[in-house]
């Protein structure tokens, strides 16, 4: 293969991920959840984060999280939105990473350390915005959210990782 057609190959797998973590995005928000705590959510597009950490790598994986948030918070939601997501993404994947390269975690352990991490980054950002510790009160709502969701996503991560893993770093 002529370096054109890696290129093209290359540009195709980030396409492919930004529009599935976009879409996964968009099922989200057409079923919102409530289980005491505002923003809990299964995290359907973390699931492309987990494959796009484990077979793409770490750049090709922070450049399509970085669109999907831009991408999703202008058309689902406004600029306090991308806030959140932004500050709980980038504390997110920065856990992931560094459980990743540990060695120490799994795709399931490094999902758990991320769900948890983006409620963390979230909270931190509410607390700064409503200038209150006050919205830590949700942090038992969120840690066990954060923890069923990323195991969830993980089992389900490890999977696509698994089957599409050895033919997406061909």
């Amino acid at each position: 293969m002529n370096r054109m057609d890696k290129k093209s190959v290359w540009v195709a797998r980030y396409g492919m991920l930004i529009a599935l973590a976009f879409i996964f995005s968009y099922i989200e928000a057409l079923f919102p959840i409530y289980l005491g705590a505002p923003g809990v959510k299964l995290g359907l597009a973390n699931l492309v984060t987990m494959t796009g950490l484990y077979t793409v790598g770490i750049p090709g994986t922070i450049a399509v999280n970085l669109v999907r948030i831009i991408l999703v918070g202008f058309t689902f939601g406004n600029m306090f939105g991308i806030l959140y997501s932004m500050a709980g993404a980038v504390l997110s994947l920065l856990l992931m990473i560094l459980c990743k390269k540990s060695g120490w975690f799994g795709p399931v352990g490094v999902s758990v350390i991320g769900g948890v991490g983006h409620n963390i980054g979230q909270l931190l950002v509410a607390a700064f915005v409503v200038q209150t510790a006050g919205v830590f009160a949700y942090f038992p709502v969120l840690l066990a959210a954060g923890t069923v969701a990323g195991a969830v996503i993980g089992l389900l991560g490890g999977m696509v990782v698994e089957r599409i893993g050895s033919f997406v770093r061909r």
